[in-house]
């Protein structure tokens, strides 16, 4: 099963995607968190240590960053849960190696493939707030709205958490 958590930021969308992920893991056993942001600034490593925080230090953690296709191919046959936090970073480092506009396509070839574990997938809802004029940002916006309907349109649930509140979206049959 593939679940997507989307939502803005600080909405609450990693914390229900974790209580998720610990509930699926408590059934299943194995676990796996693979993230994909990279702390560059003081401000995101604290949000990297507050995560940190929140997880059972037990379960691993593998930093994928860019290459999130080949390490989700990685697991294929594998049993358990696989927690992805969270598709918006991938995007950006997608973004900044010059290839945003194939994430999408890439993403649905990764997800089509699936044969691994339960799949939760976290990433940031676009468009709910305001919007830099530049080109860049709006570019950044317009591939994370095509990688969120991909992942939205092959996911079996997905949820929209806002103000820490998990609203169903598509719930699974």
């Amino acid at each position: 099963m593939i679940s997507l958590i989307l939502g803005g930021v600080k909405s609450g969308k990693s914390r229900h995607a974790l209580a998720l992920f610990e509930a699926r893991r408590a059934v299943l056993g194995r676990g796996l968190i693979l993230v994909t942001g990279q702390a560059r600034d003081l401000d995101f490593r604290q949000r990297v240590t507050d995560h940190r925080l929140e997880r059972d230090p037990a379960v691993p953690v593998r930093e994928v960053g860019a290459n999130l296709p080949e390490a989700l191919a990685a697991e294929h046959g594998q049993k358990g849960v696989v927690l992805v936090d969270s598709l918006d970073f991938w995007l950006f480092l997608r973004l900044e190696r010059g290839d945003a506009d194939r994430a999408a396509r890439d993403l649905e070839q990764a997800l089509r493939a699936w044969t691994g574990p339960e799949l939760i997938l976290v990433s940031c809802e676009t468009g709910l707030g305001g919007m830099p004029g530049h080109a860049q940002a709006l570019a950044f916006a317009r591939e994370l709205g095509h990688v969120n309907q991909t992942a939205a349109a092959l996911a079996h649930e997905a949820w929209l958490v806002v103000a820490g509140l998990p609203l169903a979206l598509k719930k699974a049959n």
